[in-house]
């Protein structure tokens, strides 16, 4: 089934206990963000704690609810402008807002996820596949109608090799 709209949506208002993500590529090139994204290349930045929208909104309302959501990302130095971007305009707000993100580098080391491909599980029993072109621009989102046990492994996997987004950017200039 391809999700889109309300269809999408709604799996975020109705997960119980964990939505979570694992990210794979260098980039994602996603419309809604274009602009935002040239004027980080600019040089414009946000103040991460005084971020408040759709997003964080949801988010700290899931913390208060007991709810959690996360997400790996696995990265390469040098890290692309955006990784970069993402790291300033989304990951620093969504971590304060109570989002648990961890990144794995994968630049000096095996990558023990390789050939895994982007997606998100809602309470460990429905996944989501991210399918996307090789350049990052988002082709569409489809229930996985099969055995998610290797999903629950590509999680298990991604937290135990993965470091905590703020111990990760520690000393970089993101």
């Amino acid at each position: 089934m391809f999700l889109a709209g309300d269809e999408w949506a709604a799996r975020f208002e109705r997960f119980q206990r964990e939505a979570w993500r694992l990210e794979t590529l260098p980039q994602y090139l996603m419309p809604q963000e274009a602009e935002e994204f040239a004027a980080f290349s600019s040089g414009l930045r946000i103040d991460p704690r005084t971020v408040s929208n759709e997003y964080t909104d949801r988010l700290r309302r899931q913390v208060v609810e007991g709810r959690s959501q996360g997400r790996v990302h696995i990265v390469t130095r040098p890290l692309s402008e955006y990784v970069r971007f993402e790291f300033s305009q989304y990951y620093l707000p969504h971590s304060l807002a109570g989002e648990h993100i961890r990144i794995l580098d994968v630049t000096d080391r095996e990558n023990p996820l390789v050939g895994a491909q982007d997606f998100w599980i809602f309470d460990r029993a429905e996944v989501v596949l991210m399918n996307y072109h090789p350049d990052g621009r988002q082709i569409s989102r489809t229930v996985h109608e099969g055995d998610i046990a290797p999903f629950v492994e590509f999680r298990r996997i991604a937290i135990e090799e993965s470091v905590p987004f703020e111990e990760y950017v520690k000393g970089l200039d993101a």
